[in-house]
């Protein structure tokens, strides 16, 4: 529901300001892609440690990133008419699938694909 809610005020953002011409899914997943280049950058060069432990002002950074992020993700997905929650839930289930605790577990090894 609440990503119902952010996907409708972002929608009327874009359209109170004549911009749903511009947010085409190209552009949507462009700008998500900065954004993400944006977040990572933030972390880049943080050891495993520092990135679990941000002081004040990075974790403030990190969180405007975060929700510059999202922002995009719900609009690219709204744009497209993709239910975000389900599509996860639906690869969450697939990797369930895949990724048997009992094989997997602690391990970084890539699972095969299913077998359709």
């Amino acid at each position: 529901m609440e990503l119902e809610r952010l996907a409708v005020r972002l929608s009327e953002f874009a359209r109170v300001r004549d911009w749903e011409r511009f947010h085409t899914p190209k552009n949507l997943a462009m700008a998500l892609s900065g954004e993400v280049g944006e977040l990572v950058a933030e972390l880049q060069w943080l050891t495993p440690d520092e990135s679990r432990d941000l002081d004040p002002a990075t974790l403030a950074r990190v969180r405007a990133e975060l929700g510059d992020v999202t922002a995009y993700l719900v609009r690219l997905a709204d744009v497209l008419g993709v239910d975000l929650v389900a599509e996860a839930n639906t690869r969450l289930d697939v990797n369930d699938r895949r990724y048997d605790p009992e094989r997997y577990r602690g391990s970084m090894r890539k699972a095969p694909p299913l077998d359709p």
